[in-house]
């Protein structure tokens, strides 16, 4: 018993090392708060690590006999191993694709932008046209402003597309992106007080307007904006004054 308790102990420390590696990674450069709230990824880091800190050691401990000839338990860790090493890919590469690229600023809202929404022809032209602002591998999450462009045609394009479902929001348009300070006077425009945003409950505004209240911040000042990720929303608290982000909160 010894022998497959120390297997399945030297396993479980080296899958913990190897998933704390990457998925720290990954939570360090892109998934910081609220990243990993608005993507919804709780599902994809629940299915690894129970392939790997749970699936694999425990079919180590059943398989470590050390009575077994050592070239059958070397393929019987093997084969483990690599089931391991299949989902532990399959988590990192959804998580690289779905991490998070931009906050926007467009219109009258805060979006969530992910990897996987700007498609390769936007990210080439963004690298032509728009290089401070491109995506590349190694960029981090950003806020910025998004709006439409300047010329009528092309924005009322941008917008019947978007509105009808047949192309691109100007949100998953990295060209025409700009810094979010130049886009902080007319961010202030479309700040809300906590009653009058309508996507939250009364018992939402209640629960949120206590929470400001705990950190000094006024629930009755137009200091407030929804930021979207899919379905999953949360509460933008601005200083009124500087706009400068004082709280980023769950509803509830």
């Amino acid at each position: 018993m010894r022998f497959r308790l120390k297997a399945f102990g030297l396993h479980l420390a080296s899958s913990a090392c190897a998933l704390t590696l990457i998925l720290g990674g990954l939570y360090l450069g892109w998934y910081r708060w609220p990243g990993w709230y608005l993507t919804s990824v709780l599902h994809v880091l629940v299915i690894v690590a129970i392939v790997d800190l749970g699936l694999g050691p425990t079919s180590t401990l059943i398989v470590a006999n050390p009575r077994k000839p050592r070239r059958k338990l070397a393929r019987d860790i093997g084969v483990i191993v690599a089931v391991q090493l299949a989902a532990l890919i399959y988590g990192a590469a959804t998580l690289w694709q779905g991490r998070p690229l931009y906050y926007t600023f467009s219109a009258d809202r805060l979006e969530l932008v992910q990897a996987a929404d700007v498609e390769a022809d936007e990210r080439a032209l963004a690298l032509r046209q728009n290089a401070a602002l491109a995506p590349h591998w190694y960029s981090r999450p950003r806020w910025v402003w998004a709006p439409l462009p300047a010329d009528p045609e092309e924005a009322a394009k941008i917008v019947n597309e978007a509105v009808v479902g047949s192309g691109k929001d100007v949100i998953d348009m990295p060209r025409y992106f700009k810094p979010w300070e130049q886009g902080l006077p007319k961010l202030r425009e479309q700040l809300q007080r906590l009653e009058d945003i309508k996507y939250l409950s009364k018992e939402e505004r209640q629960a949120l307007g206590a929470r400001l209240a705990r950190r000094g911040l006024a629930a009755d000042q137009r200091n407030a904006l929804i930021l979207w990720g899919g379905s999953r929303r949360l509460v933008v608290v601005f200083d009124p004054r500087t706009l400068e982000i004082r709280a980023i909160l769950k509803p509830r």
